[in-house]
């Protein structure tokens, strides 16, 4: 679609009146490049592939046209968006409701997890489904879900969808769909294979790729430090004790390394949560619902939480570890800087990633500033510039030994920013302040 045809605000678009009072309440007055294209796309009724990059705002390029097109007079679902985790189901869910509600619109939001019984209560009265393929399929082969008065068909997160396996489920789900639908498959990323097979689903489809070449947004501050393997959890402890007000998501690579991270920084009184697969469905949501209220500041997460999870506070990005592949890198720091706003990627290497991080840079296609992290003295780490020879940051001060009553010597550990340092100048794992214990 030419640049010059694109829209500048929502209203030149042929919006349902509540449509538009909807965006009207929420202040959202300039579509994003891939809203702007998709759009009016979207609303003549033609197929879309879609790409662009995390946060640039897919999720309303294709609910605002799916709102303005279903009819709430139909009892019937005519609209399904297949998502590939739970997460991104409930983000999808969350900008598409009041969008729905403000139409009469009823929508149903399947994923495993939880109990049946409160999807097949809504399924009853939806217009619009929202799921994960294995889910969604469960309730097509239980006749619970009926797709024949489908009309719109959204696949999100295309890429991931289809390269962790569930492109078998999404063909049989298809399968089940009226061939004159219309059909929007939306990605981070469009790699070849992506495209190949979308075009199975699609017909004359309008190809939309609004930042093909961009890796992530400009408004990330990428900060690269080489650090001492053994070395990885102090520099850790030393970036969220300077952390700021705004949120932080630390990424691993495994469920079992996020589940023991958090729990060492938890018992070194650091307020985080760990969101990693082996959680169930309520725990995680809790987990989220802390996250995103402010009670729990620090998220640990394996790449799961890399697609869908939409919280604009999160200024701060750190790769523990790094991820398998670049566009697991991309979507890691797309966590941050969303929609416009600035954010910070730190990402640790140790010596044993060099290889990978090399092939990381070829891949992303341009080379990342690398700092050396020094270790002046025990207990105190800063950050130091190679090129100048400053450091970034003040040095933090060294942390106490107490000697117990036992005598036994230990050093205590750097308190929680939700508590204010006691005034004994020491404080305990919970944040408690105590007295020192006699010598």
């Amino acid at each position: 679609m030419p640049l010059q045809t694109r829209a500048a605000s929502f209203t030149q678009f042929d919006l349902q009146p509540a449509v538009r009072r909807t965006l009207d309440v929420r202040n959202l007055v300039t579509p994003t490049p891939i809203q702007a294209a998709a759009i009016p796309v979207l609303l003549s009724g033609r197929d879309v592939i879609g790409q662009a990059r995390t946060g640039s705002g897919k999720t309303l390029a294709f609910a605002l046209p799916l709102v303005s097109r279903t009819d709430p007079r139909i009892r019937a679902v005519q609209a399904l968006i297949l998502v590939p985790t739970r997460e991104l189901a409930i983000q999808v869910a969350s900008v598409l409701a009041p969008l729905a509600g403000a139409r009469q619109l009823r929508h149903a939001l399947l994923y495993g997890g939880r109990s049946l019984g409160p999807e097949l209560r809504a399924l009853k009265s939806a217009h619009v489904v929202i799921g994960t393929p294995g889910r969604t399929l469960d309730h097509i082969r239980q006749g619970n879900l009926s797709l024949d008065r489908l009309s719109l068909v959204v696949l999100d997160e295309a890429d991931e969808m289809l390269d962790r396996g569930f492109a078998p489920d999404v063909e049989r789900i298809l399968a089940h769909a009226p061939e004159d639908r219309q059909t929007a498959l939306f990605s981070a990323t469009l790699p070849a294979w992506v495209a190949q097979i979308a075009a199975r689903h699609v017909r004359n489809a309008v190809t939309i790729e609004v930042d093909a070449d961009i890796p992530a947004p400009p408004e990330i501050e990428h900060l690269v430090y080489d650090i001492e393997s053994t070395s990885r959890l102090d520099v850790l402890r030393a970036l969220l004790d300077r952390r700021g007000d705004e949120a932080v998501i630390v990424f691993g690579r495994t469920k079992h390394g996020v589940k023991k991270l958090a729990q060492r920084l938890d018992a070194m009184g650091y307020p985080t949560a760990a969101l990693q697969g082996n959680l169930s469905q309520n725990a995680r949501e809790r987990v989220m619902a802390s996250f995103r209220s402010g009670a729990v500041p620090i998220l640990l997460a394996t790449n799961v939480a890399a697609r869908g999870l939409d919280v604009p506070e999160v200024g701060q990005v750190i790769n523990y570890e790094l991820p398998e592949s670049p566009e697991w890198f991309t979507h890691r720091v797309g966590r941050t800087g969303r929609m416009g706003r600035a954010g910070q990627a730190i990402t640790l290497l140790g010596p044993e990633d060099a290889t990978k991080w090399r092939q990381f840079e070829k891949a992303l296609g341009r080379r990342l500033e690398r700092r050396r992290w020094m270790h002046p003295e025990p207990g105190a780490a800063r950050a130091q510039e190679t090129s100048t020879g400053e450091p970034s940051r003040d040095e933090k001060p060294r942390l106490p030994v107490v000697r117990s009553s036992a005598g036994s010597k230990r050093r205590t550990t750097g308190p929680s920013k939700k508590w204010p340092q006691a005034r004994w100048g020491y404080q305990s794992r919970r944040g408690v302040p105590r007295r020192r214990t006699a010598a």
